[in-house]
């Protein structure tokens, strides 16, 4: 029936659509906390703990807001760079100059690795995955797939131990103790070169120097902006090295960003800062339970470094990082503990899964064989670098 030229909808068929776009909102938060595992495991955590130890007035004495701001300039910053397909193309004008599969891979490896100590190591692995994975399906090279992400992913979890922003949980860790600059990178300096060593190693035994030629892609950054974006980016480092108050950066860059790319705004990894905040909730709370206290600090006290490699193959890196901090004062071996630990099971680093996502993606059909190979390499990069670490 209509009424003056428009259609009068009955009651229930206004009832199903509104009951079709619930579904269809309640079915795109789901897919965000799945999307989002390791956010969703820290929200749990810091509910459940919040059982425990009610919200109170010290609960705004958890958060870290240094720590936050710093991540949350440096991630917008590389967002822009990435925008402009920057890394992809400097590291793709790299790879074109290899002759061998072997090379490429090496390259492939280096550039992870140096990009993961200036961009973090998530989004290293973003950026230089796709390039590993158009090197070799371009060149018909896809048996090395599997070897080449699973080192670019060692490369990106290792690579970033050496810079306090090349890892989220370095950036904590860097803030949270006032680590002088040259401490930090002296004492991430041994299994740093040991890892750059064994990367290499790795893909001399593993790649066969085979004729390789990757086809030149004409393109083109845009002058001004890269300009700009490289000042912003300076600008971040300098507020990460404590060069420059934090809260002028968290004035500057995003006003900046707003006008000349609002889409690098939105491309923030607003999930990983929801996870340190939830984290810090989770970890405060933890502080404040007796029992808890009193056993990490036993545990921590006996080997600081083991049992924070061993609490990153539970429950990732960046947690154990902000969770472990609050029983101990011994920030170097803990420093060398959350780096190294992201070495190991496929939970031990975000980056991990990222890499895993992406290689499953193309080749769904070779998840397990995947896993086996992850494991056999990550947990060797471990069984040499504890020891390592150690001896330091």
């Amino acid at each position: 029936m209509q009424l003056h030229g428009h259609a009068v909808h009955h009651p229930h068929q206004r009832l199903h659509a509104v009951g079709r776009h619930l579904l269809r909102d309640v079915g795109c938060v789901a897919d965000f906390f799945k999307q989002n595992a390791v956010m969703t495991v820290a929200l749990a955590a810091a509910l459940l703990t919040a059982i425990a130890v009610p919200p109170d007035a010290e609960y705004l004495a958890y958060f870290d807001v240094k720590t936050l701001t710093c991540l949350f300039c440096v991630l917008a910053v590389v967002c822009a760079l990435k925008n402009i397909r920057f890394f992809y193309i400097l590291a793709q004008k790299v790879v074109q100059c290899c002759k061998t599969a072997r090379v490429s891979v090496l390259a492939l490896l280096y550039i992870t690795f140096i990009g993961s100590m200036l961009i973090a190591n998530d989004m290293a692995l973003l950026t230089f995955l796709p390039l590993g994975y158009f090197v070799l399906s371009t060149t018909g090279k896809e048996k090395y797939m599997a070897v080449t992400f699973i080192l670019q992913n060692i490369a990106a979890n290792l690579g970033g131990m050496l810079t306090p922003f090349g890892n989220p949980q370095n950036l904590y860790l860097y803030t949270k103790y006032a680590i002088p600059t040259a401490e930090f990178m002296g004492i991430m300096a041994l299994p740093f070169a040991v890892s750059v060593l064994l990367l290499t190693l790795c893909a001399l035994v593993f790649v066969k120097a085979e004729p390789l030629a990757v086809e030149a892609e004409e393109t083109a950054l845009p002058h001004g902006r890269t300009v700009l974006y490289l000042l912003l980016f300076l600008l971040s480092i300098a507020i990460v090295f404590r060069g420059i108050p934090y809260w002028i950066g968290l004035l500057v860059i995003p006003a900046v960003l707003w006008l000349a790319d609002r889409k690098a705004l939105k491309a923030v990894d607003y999930p990983l800062l929801l996870t340190f905040v939830f984290f810090f909730i989770f970890s405060g709370n933890m502080a404040r339970i007796g029992v808890v206290r009193e056993c990490f600090s036993f545990l921590l006290d006996k080997s600081t470094l083991l049992f924070s490699v061993l609490s990153c193959q539970c429950i990732s890196n960046v947690p154990s990082a902000i969770l472990l901090s609050q029983f101990t004062e011994n920030y170097r071996d803990l420093l060398l503990g959350v780096n190294i630990g992201g070495a190991g099971t496929l939970i031990a680093s975000l980056a991990s899964l990222i890499t895993f996502r992406e290689y499953t993606r193309h080749n769904p059909q070779k998840t397990g064989a995947y896993v086996k190979t992850f494991s056999a390499f990550n947990f060797g990069f471990l069984a040499v670098l504890i020891p390592v670490c150690l001896l330091v």
